[in-house]
């Protein structure tokens, strides 16, 4: 089957990639530079993510699914109104270029797997929340119900979408787990503020399962929270990371040194959080090899 990625050559990407070309599939990976995907094993099609079609788009015309998870870095940098900008406009537009795409094509695909975050519920403290719970109203919340929503619009009678609210995914070659190592290794780490914020977090090799699973599954439509289903608070994921180094985990990161250093954005993505759970992919039958984050962070640091 084909499937096209946007986004394909970034961190969750390459994962996603490699497991698709191991099932035997052609991917093709759409990329502003046109580059090759992993190891040359994936075709590169140029596109410019602007909102409209381009003659990449006859790569989305009879491709099996396609796979949305373009858009701007939120913690490569401070967010400057600017910055803010380009976060929310790199992921419109390239889901509206991708669903302009999908409803123009004479052979749509059946499935649109669109990525999103569980920023969608804004910061909810300890309250558990789901699929069904509202959106929250700060900054990432914004962005998600606008990215979802021009996601919504591929939905025409031949194409299912699945919106995939995504939590901290954990790898050790990628995403925000590197960047936490340093203090702990030097034996400065601990929890961030306060520590009772929730991280909802995944492992890589669940949150690919858990994708691959999603396109293949008719049952499966709408949001679904791509996080383990024991969320951890910040305080007890410290101590989980620092058993999985064999470091302590003791010394915290003040708030208001954080909030010096990274202003909003120490708020957004450290200070609150989300006790999301994945009603929708349990509910489903979807199995999670690492439901807890001990063995998750095990098996990283063990490999």
């Amino acid at each position: 089957m084909k499937i096209v990625i946007a986004g394909g050559s970034g961190f969750l990407g390459r994962a996603l990639t490699a497991a698709l070309i191991g099932g035997g599939h052609d991917v093709v990976i759409l990329s502003r530079a046109g580059r090759h995907g992993p190891g040359g094993r994936a075709r590169a099609v140029a596109w410019s993510p602007t909102g409209d079609t381009g003659s990449w788009a006859s790569e989305v015309n009879g491709a099996g699914a396609v796979i949305n998870l373009a858009g701007e870095s939120i913690a490569g940098r401070r967010w400057s109104a600017a910055h803010k900008a380009r976060i929310l406009d790199s992921r419109v537009n390239a889901t509206r270029s991708l669903v302009a795409g999908i409803r123009a094509a004479a052979a749509p695909p059946a499935v649109f797997v669109s990525g999103s975050a569980v920023g969608y519920y804004g910061p909810r403290g300890d309250e558990p929340v789901t699929e069904t719970d509202p959106a929250g109203s700060d900054f990432l919340a914004r962005v998600c119900v606008q990215w979802e929503e021009e996601a919504l619009r591929a939905g025409v009678a031949a194409t299912r979408v699945v919106l995939v609210r995504t939590g901290l995914v954990l790898a050790r070659d990628g995403g925000a787990l590197p960047e936490m190592l340093p203090p702990f290794r030097f034996g400065g780490g601990g929890p961030v503020g306060s520590g009772r914020q929730y991280w909802p977090w995944i492992h890589r090799d669940d949150w690919v399962g858990l994708v691959l699973w999603a396109a293949a599954n008719p049952a499966v439509s709408g949001a679904v929270n791509a996080t383990a289903p024991n969320p951890v608070t910040n305080k007890d994921f410290a101590a989980s990371l620092g058993r999985a180094m064999h470091r302590p985990s003791f010394m915290p990161a003040p708030a208001l040194a954080l909030r010096l250093l990274l202003g909003e954005m120490a708020d957004a993505l450290l200070l609150s959080g989300q006790r999301a759970l994945p009603a929708q992919a349990q509910r489903l039958g979807f199995t999670f090899r690492f439901a807890d984050v001990d063995a998750a962070l095990g098996e990283i640091f063990s490999a």
